[in-house]
């Protein structure tokens, strides 16, 4: 390969990688390695650099619809990177987060990309020391980057368009379980609601279609709140079947809302109002950050991503 580009053993190793070397020189030298065939050996490669080309991508529960679609946006984007993703579920668990978490470090991961269930544990800040980590939607300790949501914002966002529209009695429902009592979202929902004068009740409901269903279903079949917030459109959605299932209709009966304008969203009948995230501005920024951590780099950052409120038909005005 070196004779082929007339370049240095070193350089052509730097350009494969991607690493200390202009555009020219790596399209150069890529060129030549499609012309000869050439493909690096991995193992030869992650014993050469110390670096396996691995990120884990450790999910809080891939049966939120929304952490599918960021899985497959972060592993095709870290393969642009020349990196692959290890996706791993900690299907709404977190002792099993904890464990996963420990699991991919000992596998002499690169680094990690985490979107934590219970980002007050006391292990995070231990596995930042010891390899770089990218934590999405809340803060943790110690992270070589994050991209944290301004939950503030978007809670505010979501309570305030129900007041505004005349809502008092307002269920939320969560996938946060009572093991993880503190995460920033819901204690902002009751903090906010209080300043609202709303009357809330919060409710844990997991992503899944069937258990979101039977959490709206019980819901819906008590006190029938005016409106349900829900912290995953995923969650919303069994919000919809419960709804048909009880013969309510949306927005006529109940109004519905939900918090990351899943692509879904879009398509229900009436469409999901929910706050949108920016899906696509978050994959580019976590795979830039921890592209960067896992070449070495030491500057921390942090991105804020900022909410925005999309309006369908979910929600209706009450006098």
């Amino acid at each position: 390969m070196a004779q082929a580009t007339g370049l240095s053993p070193a350089a052509v190793s730097y350009a494969l990688r991607g690493l200390q070397v202009s555009e020219e020189t790596m399209e150069r030298v890529r060129a030549a390695a499609a012309e000869l065939g050439y493909e690096a050996d991995p193992i030869a490669r992650a014993l050469a650099s110390g670096r396996t080309g691995m990120i884990g991508l450790l999910c809080g529960s891939l049966e939120d619809l929304w952490q599918q679609s960021l899985a497959v946006g972060i592993s095709r984007g870290l393969r642009e990177k020349d990196r692959y993703a290890l996706i791993l579920d900690a299907v709404g668990d977190p002792a099993r987060e904890r464990a996963l978490a420990q699991q991919l470090r000992d596998q002499r991961v690169d680094g990690m990309i985490v979107q934590p269930i219970d980002p007050s544990a006391a292990f995070w800040k231990e596995l930042c020391e010891s390899l770089p980590v990218v934590a999405i939607g809340d803060s943790l300790a110690g992270t070589a980057g994050e991209v944290i949501f301004d939950n503030r914002r978007g809670v505010t966002l979501a309570l305030e368009h129900l007041r505004a529209l005349g809502h008092r009695s307002v269920a939320v429902l969560t996938s946060t379980r009572s093991s993880t009592p503190d995460r920033p979202a819901d204690v902002h929902a009751t903090a906010e609601a209080e300043r609202l004068g709303l009357d809330i009740e919060v409710v844990t409901a997991p992503h899944g279609l069937a258990g979101a269903t039977s959490a709206a279903r019980d819901i819906l079949s008590a006190d029938k709140p005016s409106a349900v917030f829900c912290f995953a459109d995923s969650i919303a959605y069994g919000v919809y079947a419960a709804a048909q299932e009880l013969g309510l209709s949306i927005p006529g009966d109940v109004s519905v809302m939900g918090y990351d304008d899943h692509p879904m969203s879009g398509l229900l009948t009436p469409g999901l109002t929910t706050v949108d995230w920016d899906i696509d501005g978050i994959v580019r920024a976590a795979v830039r950050l921890i592209s960067a951590a896992a070449d070495g780099a030491t500057r921390r950052r942090r991105i804020i991503q900022a909410p925005t409120l999309r309006e369908r038909g979910s929600v209706a005005h009450v006098s």
